[in-house]
Formats: C-alpha cells, structure tokens, sequence
C-alpha cells in the first residue's frame, strides 16, 4: 500500500467535480436552520459545530453508564488476578488479595479480557445491522452485562474465593461480559451519531455578528470528542472501585459499578420514543462478504461483483445492486486507516495492566496501586474541552485543517512519549533501593511489601500522554468509522475498528513473557521505537487521504437526508428504496 494506493491528479479532480457538482444543488432540507453556503461562503467562511439533540444526550448517558461499569469492575482486575488472597503491594499492605496468579499471568488474562470485548463487536454489528437494529440490539446485550456482572459479583464473595470459584467465576464473567460489552460498543457509538440528522451544511450568523458555516462533518467530530468526554466521566469510577478493593474487599469493588449500570437501562428506557431508530437492512453482511469473495477471486476487482457487469459477461446473476458494490468498496476503504492501530491499543492496554504493576513497585503513601489510572481519565476531561473549544476551532480559524490522518498521527507519537516515559519510571525504580531490579523480591514486613524507594505520582505524565493520544487517535478512529461506513453498515464498520483493539490484546498477550523483572524496561522501550515507527508510516501510506476528506463526506450527504426523511415521516420500509435509487456512491468506484 505505497505508492500504488494514491490517488492520481484525475482522479482527484473527478472528486472534486463530485463534490463541487453535490455543493452546487445542495438545497436546504427540514433539518437545516439556514440557507446553503455558495461556493464563495464554502471557501471563505469558518466551519463550526451545530447543536445536538436531546437524544444524543441520552444515548450518552447509556454509554457514560456501561463504561462507568465497565472501568468500575476492570480497574481492581489486575490485582484481583495477581495478588494472593490477604497480602498486597505497598509499605501499608493490602488487607484484601485475589487469585495470586502473579504479574505475568494476571497481565496474560487482562489482555484476553480486553482481546475479547474487541472481538464481540463483530456480533453485536451483525445483530443490529441484520436482525433488530442499533436500539434493541443495545437493551438485548444489556441484559446481558447484567448477567455477567452479577457472575463476577457472586464469584468474588469471599466465600465464593475461599472455596475456589474466584477464577472460574473471574473467566466465566469476563466471556459473558465481553458479549454484554462488545454488543453495546459497536451500536452506542453509531446510534448517538445517528440522532444527529442533518447532512447539509448552512450559513448561520452569530451573536457577534459573524457569519459562519454549521458543518455536519465538525458537528460529528465535535459529537464524538463529547461522546469521549462521556466514556471518560464513566471512567472515573475506578476511583471508587479501588478504594472499596483496597478498604472493604473486592466483592464490594463489584457491586457498585453492578449497581449502576441499571441508570443506564433507565436511561434507554425513558428516551425509547425520543431516540431515531433506523431500522435494520437485512442480509448486508452476508452480500458484502460475498462480493469481498469475488473480488478476492478476481485480483480483489470489486466491480466483476455488479450486476451490471456479471450480465455484461454471462456470469451468474446476484441479488445486490451496482450501488451496493460501490458502498462496499467505501466500507474497505474505510478499513485501510485502521491497519496499524493495532500498535496503538497495546500502547493503550498498559494502563490497565502493567502501569498498576509498576505502581505497586513504588512508594504508594496510602492510595491503592491501581488508583493511578484513574489520571488517564481526569486529564482526558481536561484536554477535550480546551481541543474542541480552543485547538481545532483556533486552528480553522487560522486556515489550519486538523484532518484525520493527522490527527492519528499525533495520537501515535503522544503514545510514543508515554512509552518513552514509562520506560524512564521503570528505570528509574530499577536503580532506586532497597531492591532494585527486583523491586517484588523485596522481603515483606508486618505491614506489608516494601517497596522500592520511589514516589508513585511520577507515574502521572505517562497516563497523561496516553490520554492525549486517545484523543487524536482514539477519537479520530471512532469518527473515521461512523463517516466513511456505508449507511446501512455503520455498525459492523465500527465492529472493524473496535476489532484492531482485539488485534492489539493479541499482540500484547504475546508480549506478557517480558512483563517480568527486568524485562520490563526494554518492553516500554520497544513499544516506543515500535509505536513511532508505526505512525510515520502510517501518515507516509495515507497522508493524501487528507486531500479528499471534504469529498468523501459530501458524497452521500443528499442519500442520507433522503433516508432520514423517509425515518421521521414513518416510513422505514422505503429506505431499501432510497439506497437503491441513490447513486453519488458511483463516483469512488476508483478509490
């Protein structure tokens, strides 16, 4: 995918005869609030967000709750997993301990935990795209959770622990969790982009008496930088969670985030009649997997696929459409972004495991190891705001576009620095005493471990790099995923990109030999020549996907407002028609 991938001159001037052609007869539809910008207005006045709906609020809110569950339960695994039951790291100790299966091990398991939430998705896609919609498809998998937190809950009792079901009860509530969890994720993130309809972009003039264009493609990027704003709210509650481990037991980390993850049921349902709903396509998956098939067969020439062109040649008659041909090609297009991110979500999957074991090298000064991590978020909620209120705003102003694959970019090199400095923490614990290299050899006093003599807060500025790449790269993938997918296939587009963190938990449970003394030093290191590595190549393969962003936006913009007329008016059967008769796919038949 080097050079052979770009795009040739031609070919970029037919894009922008697409779009300039769509712009031109952009008429304003029920959900604009204002006239069409002309040409002129398109290349002089500054792009801003719209507001959103009420409902996109709530569909946030369901998603604040899962993953304020989600993180709840996941933030004491690691000691869970890796402490034995009674003893703890730290000068002060831990009254409370888990399943002893050690550092290796418990960081073993974290990583298939994570392999499989990421894997599930595809399901949940599937489920929603086929079968019953992103709306019930979210209340199915809920229902779900529920059944594994209670799992987790009950198996965590210590008596429950004390007559061996921990693990049992740990490996069972994390397959049924990471059902629960990969069928949300891969609708939640589609369905509270879909609550925002409008699809054209309209001159608005402000209170102070600028006038600037409302653009959907800043209104969705703004809408997933708020949605990211929520899953971190939710993430706090690991707070809670790792005191109640460290003070209480466990089973009492468990129940809280059990507990609430019932607001989020409430919340789906009271919006059920304030929520757009669209309904499922059928057998999308199944066709799109077989056209993948053909063009497989024929040097991946997508287009022996149309049916146009199979009569044309006497082959065998299919049952899908040109244009569905055409949509599935963008939906691969789509997929190509994601091919390194799978570096970046083991990057991001240290967190979780390996930074709580570092913590729990160092002096805690009574806060429990696994507390740390909760920074990630804090500073998350920080940055978003000043990114989405001051940076991208700021920049556009000045005529600078942060475009998505710059935007990746910088979320792998700020996760090169976090690796860069987690690697300096480790090293430094390795020459700080009484134990050195062996920090988890030191011999254990009536209080407990003793650690290495190192403050643990030097940790922060790692989490705080991590949350900076989340929001570049993180975010901009979600965004990528829901914009260049298919109408009919938002779901399952999203499920390949949540399948890269899949990708990535396998490369990390390869990895967990190293996550041993005094591996660890040259991990962290090699993830970060490996993670910088990665990004550069990355923006080197797709740094002329920049150019076509607008293009590529636009394309479908006069498709989807038909659609979503035919929603509002109660007529979802006739959306199959619209697909059918839409035709500005056709255009990229060359990308």
């Amino acid at each position: 995918m080097g050079s052979s991938e770009r795009l040739s001159d031609e070919k970029v001037e037919a894009l922008d005869h697409v779009a300039s052609h769509t712009q031109g007869s952009v008429v304003l539809d029920e959900n604009a609030k204002g006239p069409a910008p002309t040409e002129e207005e398109l290349s002089s006045l500054r792009k801003v967000a719209d507001s959103l709906p009420m409902s996109a609020w709530l569909v946030a809110v369901v998603e604040l709750c899962e993953r304020f569950t989600y993180n709840g339960i996941s933030g004491p695994f690691q000691n869970y997993m890796q402490l034995e039951r009674h003893t703890g790291p730290g000068s002060e100790g831990y009254k409370n301990g888990g399943l002893g299966l050690g550092q290796q091990s418990a960081t073993a398991l974290s990583y298939f935990f994570q392999f499989w939430c990421y894997v599930t998705p595809i399901l949940g896609a599937v489920v929603a795209d086929r079968y019953v919609g992103k709306y019930k498809a979210i209340c199915i998998f809920s229902a779900v959770y529920v059944v594994g937190n209670a799992t987790l809950f009950i198996t965590s009792l210590p008596f429950s622990l004390n007559h061996g079901g921990g693990l049992g009860g740990l490996v069972a509530a994390m397959i049924i969790i990471g059902v629960g969890a990969g069928g949300i994720k891969s609708n939640v993130g589609p369905m509270i982009a879909d609550q925002y309809t409008n699809t054209k972009p309209f001159v608005k003039e402000l209170k102070s008496g600028e006038r600037v264009i409302v653009d959907p493609a800043v209104t969705v990027e703004s809408l997933f930088l708020i949605f990211y704003f929520c899953i971190n709210f939710g993430s706090l509650s690991s707070i809670a969670t790792t005191n109640l481990e460290k003070d209480v037991d466990f089973w009492a980390g468990f129940l809280l985030p059990f507990l609430f993850f019932f607001v989020g049921i409430l919340a789906l349902i009271l919006g059920r009649n304030k929520y757009l709903k669209r309904p499922p396509q059928g057998s999308v998956l199944p066709d799109a997997l077989r056209i993948i098939c053909i063009g497989a067969k024929n040097k991946f020439n997508l287009n022996v696929a149309k049916p146009s062109v199979r009569e044309a040649n006497g082959l065998a008659p299919v049952l899908w459409s040109d244009l569905f041909v055409d949509e599935v090609r963008r939906a691969l297009y789509a997929c190509k972004v994601f091919i390194f991110y799978p570096i970046f979500w083991v990057v991001y999957g240290q967190m979780v495991n390996n930074f709580i074991s570092q913590a729990g090298q160092m002096n805690l000064h009574g806060i429990p190891n696994d507390l740390m991590q909760s920074i990630n978020p804090i500073s998350i909620m920080i940055m978003i705001p000043l990114v989405n209120k001051f940076l991208y705003p700021g920049l556009r102003k000045i005529g600078i576009q942060m475009k998505p694959i710059t935007r990746i970019t910088c979320g792998f090199m700020a996760a090169t620095l976090a690796m860069v400095y987690a690697a300096i923490v480790q090293h430094l614990i390795y020459q700080a005493g009484p134990c050195y290299d062996q920090p988890l050899a030191c011999p254990a006093s009536d209080n407990g471990r003793i650690p290495n003599d190192i403050h643990v807060a030097i940790q922060t500025p790692a989490y705080i790099f991590i949350g900076l790449a989340e929001i570049f790269a993180s975010v901009t993938g979600l965004e990528y995923a829901y914009t260049k997918a298919p109408a009919n296939m938002k779901s399952f587009i999203m499920s390949m990109y949540l399948l890269t963190n899949a990708f990535g938990s396998a490369l990390g449970i390869a990895l967990s030999s190293t996550a041993v003394d005094p591996k660890l030093l040259w991990m962290y290191t090699g993830l970060a020549g490996a993670t910088f590595v990665a990004g550069w190549v990355f923006y080197f393969i797709f740094r002329h996907y920049n150019k076509l962003e607008d293009e590529l936006n636009i394309i479908d913009a006069e498709y989807t407002a038909e659609m979503n007329a035919k929603l509002k008016a109660g007529k979802p059967e006739d959306i199959e028609d619209a697909h059918h008769d839409s035709h500005k796919a056709a255009h990229i038949n060359e990308l």
